[in-house]
């Protein structure tokens, strides 16, 4: 295909096409990760069709979780290393560390998932409770409740035994970060 034939895009109608800003565009660019095809007789940057695939790795790589200094960085290792087994090589091992966070985040939201069900259903057992108050949630032994067995999420929450602390000053009496002292 003739260069003629090629649709270029100006920076807007690519950030259009993407779903970002201009300056998003911008940032990509100064950080070596979108390089424009070429610049308008006005000096306006021309985008290739090849950039709207750029941009969409650039988006799957941050929903990942890797930062844009950290593509900035294995992009710039990819370009500078002295053969392709180098640079493959080190894209893997980024690869790899992302792969071992993302299971320990996984493993840790597996146990955030249990305690959430477990949470869940105890306090499905509540919804028939209506003679109690919350400070007596805490010590429950009814609907099979066994006193301070509640689950953890719960327990934080419905902790009767934590001291009570009197304070020296009404809240009333509470300024944003000062205490308005009054002259008795």
């Amino acid at each position: 295909m003739e260069k003629a034939q090629i649709k270029l895009l100006r920076v807007g109608e690519l950030a259009k096409a993407v779903g970002k800003t201009v300056r998003a565009m911008h940032l990509y660019e100064e950080l070596g990760l979108l390089e424009p095809a070429s610049r308008s007789d006005g000096g306006f940057r021309l985008y290739g069709l090849d950039a709207i695939d750029r941009i969409h790795w650039i988006v799957k790589l941050q929903a990942i979780g890797f930062t844009l200094p950290e593509i900035q960085g294995f992009v710039a290792d990819f370009r500078d290393a002295g053969s392709g087994r180098q640079a493959t090589d080190r894209v893997r091992s980024v690869f790899s560390d992302k792969l071992a966070q993302t299971r320990a985040q996984m493993t840790q939201l597996q146990v955030i998932e249990n305690d959430l069900h477990e949470a869940i259903e105890y306090l499905d057992s509540c919804q028939t409770c209506s003679d109690y108050t919350p400070n007596e949630c805490g010590v429950c032994d009814h609907h099979g409740h066994v006193p301070a067995s509640a689950p953890r999420l719960f327990a934080g929450l419905s902790r009767t035994d934590a001291p009570r602390r009197d304070f020296d000053v009404a809240v009333t009496d509470l300024v944003i970060g000062t205490v308005v002292r009054k002259d008795n």
